[in-house]
Parts: C-alpha cells; structure tokens; sequence
C-alpha cells in the first residue's frame, strides 16, 4: 500500500538515516523532508538519495504554521525527529529548545489533527525520564527531567499525549536511548572524540568519565520506529534501547583502542551542570512487537570509527 510520510527534521543524523531505510525497504512510499537546516541539518546527509523521484525536500520550520499545513495535506503520515537536541546549547541558552521542541511539537499537532493525519510519530529521548541509579524505566513512569532540552522533550510528549486523549489524533511516541553512528554531528561524544582523535587533538571528559548511557546503532532505532509506525498500538509509548550500558570513559577507550590511541589524549573537563549519571530503559513493551537490535555494540563502533576515516570530506568542514 502506498503511503505518503512527512519526515521532520530529515536532514538531521537520525532523520536522514530513518528517510534512507525507508526509501530502501519501501519503495512504493513517498516521503517528503522538512527541515530548516539549523547547525545540525546537513544536505550532505541524503546527497544520494536526492534524485530518488519518491523523496522531496522543502527547507522550512516547523514552527511556520502555514508551511506545516500545506505540507500536513499531502501526506498521511507524520514522523517527528525534528528537535533541538544537544543538553549543553540548553544549559547555555534554552530558548531555541522550548520554541522548537514545544511550540514547533504544538504547531504539528495542531495542523495534523485539521488535516485528518492516519498516524504522527512523536520521536522523543530516555532523557525525558531522569536519572536512576539501579533498575531500567518503563514508558509508564513518571517524568524527571533534568536539563532544559530534556524538559523541552517532555512538554512534547505530554503536548502529544494530550491530542491523543483529548482528540483521539493517532499519536505514539517513542523513546530512545544515545544514538550512535554515520552521519552524527561531531558535537557529540562519539563522533567528537573520534574526529578529534582522527586530528589528533585531546577529548574532553567530563567529570571522572563515569556516567553511564545505553547506546544504540541508529539503524537500530530506525527498524524500531518502522515497526512502531506499521505494528504499534495508537496512543501508546515505546522504549528503545540498545542493551549497551556503557561509562563514558569505557567508551573513551574503546574508541582509543580502535585508533591505536592512549589515556594521554584524555583532558578532563569540569562536569556539566545537572549532569544525570545514568539512564536505562526497559525495552520489553517494544520487543514484544518482535524487535531486538541487530547490531553488537563493538562492531558497530568499529563501523562508525571506520565511516568516519573514510568520510573526512563530510565531517571536516562541521568542525569549528
């Protein structure tokens, strides 16, 4: 069946390796691509899918109420990835994060339900819950956010939440945990660490390098959202992790072993403000759809270190 899906934020590290699984696997479905190309949205990220004649892009904000109309009439389907998403900028100035996160999340939801949309998929982050020492979250626990962009995410998932409860728009929302892999702005920790050090330049650790993430491969998270968009129950919220709990400076070092780098190259850094220790989701409402990530953790890392050696000409001009 042919369907027609908005990509928000496509142009993004997530979004644009979500729109060139589905291009791939569903070759009977068009989808069209907004995003407005902040810092973070990059035209090099879908330079070889641009000529697909079933993928369109239109450079625009979600919070242009009449760009997101005209966009919400021609298709059926929603996925939203498009957010400000980097907790330091948030710490530093959060301003862009409550527009886009919240006021862009609203004007989406509001469009959709006026324009009848079959489905909106609400990507959200495990940040959204806090942080716990011991034990995993499920989507029914209560929200703790701690940094403005992860407050910002929150008020979007309760934002979408609330027009499906209220107006019955065909909302899920999907949590995930630390995302890994090509196509990553080199802001991030691995894809930082691993340009500096392909530079030969030191990386900054936080702290004594000791919180904790769960990470995921991005093709991972992609299968998830497409089986939740497909498969998952209307109104509902799913986990999706990668089962890889891993320190900060574990991962440090396994990207040093994989560029034949030592502990010299690591400069501590004082640690950020509100920093959470740790986040781990339980992920068993989604695997009981029939999903489990494929990737193991150390051989995707070695495939993104790789990517990243062979990939200078996209990530070198990124870096400030």
């Amino acid at each position: 069946m042919k369907k027609s899906i908005l990509v928000t934020g496509g142009s993004g590290f997530i979004g644009s390796n979500f729109i060139r699984h589905m291009l791939g696997k569903y070759p009977e479905y068009r989808i069209i691509n907004l995003d407005k190309l902040t810092y973070a949205g990059n035209p090099d990220n879908l330079r070889d899918v641009e000529d697909n004649p079933n993928y369109s892009f239109v450079c625009g904000d979600i919070c242009d109420s009449v760009v997101a109309d005209r966009l919400l009439q021609k298709v059926d389907i929603v996925v939203h990835f498009a957010a400000e998403s980097h907790v330091d900028r948030s710490i530093d100035d959060a301003s862009a994060f409550v527009k886009t996160n919240v006021l862009g999340t609203f004007i989406l939801l509001d469009k959709a339900l006026r324009n009848k949309i079959k489905k909106f998929i609400h990507i959200s982050t495990d940040e959204v819950y806090g942080s716990r020492i011991e034990g995993s979250f499920k989507e029914t626990d209560i929200l703790t956010p701690s940094s403005p962009y992860s407050s910002s995410k929150a008020s979007s998932d309760l934002l979408a939440q609330s027009y499906y409860i209220t107006h019955k728009l065909p909302v899920i929302i999907t949590r995930c945990t630390n995302n890994f892999g090509p196509y990553q702005y080199p802001e991030k920790l691995i894809p930082l660490f691993i340009t500096n050090l392909i530079d030969n330049k030191k990386v900054p650790v936080y702290g004594t390098g000791k919180n904790v993430r769960d990470w995921i491969y991005v093709l991972d998270h992609c299968k998830a959202v497409d089986l939740v968009l497909h498969n998952g129950t209307v109104g509902e919220i799913y986990n999706i992790g990668g089962g890889a709990e891993k320190t900060n400076i574990d991962i440090t070092k396994k990207i040093f072993e994989i560029l034949n780098k030592d502990d010299s190259m690591i400069e501590y850094v004082q640690d950020r403000l509100g920093h959470d220790f740790r986040y781990s989701l339980d992920c068993s409402k989604l695997k009981a759809l029939g999903w489990e990530p494929e990737h193991d953790f150390n051989e995707a890392l070695t495939d993104t270190v790789n990517w990243f050696l062979k990939n200078r000409w996209w990530w070198e001009k990124l870096r400030h």
